[in-house]
């Protein structure tokens, strides 16, 4: 089985992305352009090896902005933050976003606050310039007891309100059986009902909801309008797999109406648009990404 980006994300491996630019004039979501990036758990095996050869290879394709996962240490990639931001300018690219390991362990209850060790990683992401701070973690048992994933939402917005004051907001990628319903209600709606908009920020994976429950993100994209200012644009095969899951596929080739999706996305408030492949159908990680980049630009992306 794949190692999961949860996983990845916990054991200290990394991820980033690039990203273009469109005119304002062609798109605008709160004041901002139009970013496409790419994620680079697509690239992990890359990135664990040569990070600094492989962003240069997706510079060379036009990747312009990076999301990274993995942070470790105070370190990007084994790189300190003021090296891994002096790489980025040298190629010419941002940081916007970044994956990180997220629960309980970020906060002293006897202190009442957040502990030392992740206030330095919310000062590292503000220094790289990034908008979002973000996890894919879900606390297991948050995801079978409504008390439990109240306490998350919680911290959650803790979170965000210390993310504000260096200019960010904390956000959650989701990751979880959307199946799950708790006093009613799916996990997914306890998470949009009780996350503050003003302070956090949902990263909706297009994918993961559908992989999950067969939900279909267009309506997920109708019913939480404004919500989703960052999300993982990932296409998936009709074919389950062994695990009795969908792989990702190159944008276009699966069976996610990605181009219907895109313009309604942008129109309800997103701009941060993020690139992600995690199967590969035998074909090279880098060949792929170009591939998924290429089928952003021909649809006006």
């Amino acid at each position: 089985m794949k190692t999961s980006r949860r996983t990845f994300v916990k054991s200290g491996a990394m991820i980033a992305l690039g990203t273009t630019l469109l005119p304002r004039s062609v798109f605008a979501a709160a004041g901002q352009n139009i970013v496409v990036g790419l994620q680079l758990y697509s690239v992990r095996d890359d990135m664990k090896t040569d990070p600094l050869g492989t962003l240069k290879k997706l510079a060379a394709m036009g990747y312009k902005v990076v999301e990274h996962a993995g942070y470790s240490d105070r370190k990007f990639y084994g790189y300190t933050p003021a090296e891994f931001k002096k790489i980025l300018i040298d190629l010419g690219m941002k940081m916007y976003s970044g994956h990180v390991d997220f629960g309980f362990q970020a906060w002293d209850a006897t202190k009442k606050d957040f502990t030392d060790t992740w206030k330095h990683t919310v000062e590292d992401a503000a220094f790289m310039g990034q908008k979002f701070v973000l996890t894919p973690e879900l606390d297991d048992k948050a995801q079978k007891d409504y008390d439990t994933l109240l306490k998350v939402i919680d911290l959650w917005n803790k979170c965000g309100a210390l993310c504000m004051k260096h200019g960010m907001k904390f956000g959650y990628h989701d990751d979880f059986n959307e199946d799950v319903v708790m006093h009613d209600m799916k996990i997914y709606d306890i998470v949009m009902k009780y996350s503050d908009p003003k302070l956090t920020v949902q990263q909706f994976d297009i994918a993961n909801l559908y992989n999950a429950a067969g939900t279909d993100p267009i309506d997920i994209i109708k019913a939480y309008p404004g919500r989703f200012e960052t999300l993982h644009i990932k296409d998936v095969l009709k074919e389950k797999n062994k695990d009795n899951s969908h792989d990702s596929t190159v944008l276009g080739k699966g069976v996610l109406n990605i181009k219907e999706l895109l313009p309604l996305a942008v129109k309800n408030g997103a701009w941060l648009l993020i690139i992600e492949q995690e199967a590969y159908q035998n074909e090279s990680p880098i060949d792929c990404v170009k591939d998924d980049l290429a089928a952003m630009k021909n649809w006006g992306f």
